[in-house]
């Protein structure tokens, strides 16, 4: 079964893992214009989030913006 650690925990994807940033947020159902995506330390341009590809094993943050305070 092919996995991503997102945001500290291990997930499991049946069909394979999504192919780009942009996939795995829809797959989520998270907005790409409300996050910020982190691969392996690297911090990802919200403008390449459709073509940054996905590879089995990769650490992802995806941290999201609320308003309020």
């Amino acid at each position: 079964m092919a996995t991503l650690k997102i945001n500290g925990v291990e997930k499991e994807f049946a069909g394979g893992i999504p192919a780009t940033v942009a996939e795995l947020l829809g797959h989520l159902g998270i907005e790409a214009a409300t996050v910020v995506a982190e691969i392996d330390g690297e911090i990802i341009e919200r403008a390449r989030f459709s073509e940054t590809q996905l590879r089995q094993g990769q650490a992802i943050e995806l941290v999201r913006f609320v308003p309020g305070g």
